[in-house]
């Protein structure tokens, strides 16, 4: 292969990899990351646009947090949820609040305790995070 073919498939490898990369990071309806610490999160999941994206998104963060209400008639997603996330030791690592029923979450690896409150019900879940691993867990509160 000469330098002029050499050239022409590097800037064509390039693109391709700068177009994915501006695709993905201009994915429509996807909340802004957040950052505390070593933690990057988001969170949101209001309206049928946000929540298909974060749906969508999920699969690029070790963990996700949902956050329900069952009531008679089915369930409905919440927002507006305390979320404290502390390391083995007892730190707190992070107190954020999901602004939607969905919260997506890179940690590093480790054993954590996730509490989440609604209503003045609390919730608390224990997960791992390792590596090539997602975890999921949905917290529910009868309405």
């Amino acid at each position: 292969m000469n330098r002029k073919t050499m050239w022409q498939v590097t800037a064509g490898v390039l693109a391709t990899v700068c177009s994915l990369q501006f695709a993905w990071a201009a994915q429509p309806g996807l909340p802004p990351n957040q950052h505390a610490g070593a933690i990057t999160y988001l969170s949101g999941g209001v309206g049928s646009d946000q929540s298909a994206a974060i749906k969508e998104a999920m699969h690029n963060y070790p963990l996700t947090l949902e956050f329900v209400g069952m009531t008679h008639d089915g369930n409905e997603y919440l927002a507006d949820i305390p979320v404290r996330i502390a390391d083995t030791h007892g730190n707190n690592v992070l107190k954020a609040n999901a602004n939607g029923p969905f919260m997506l979450l890179s940690l590093p690896q480790g054993h954590y305790t996730i509490t989440a409150t609604h209503d003045g019900k609390t919730e608390q879940r224990a997960v791992n995070i390792a590596s090539a691993t997602h975890a999921r867990e949905m917290f529910t509160w009868p309405m």
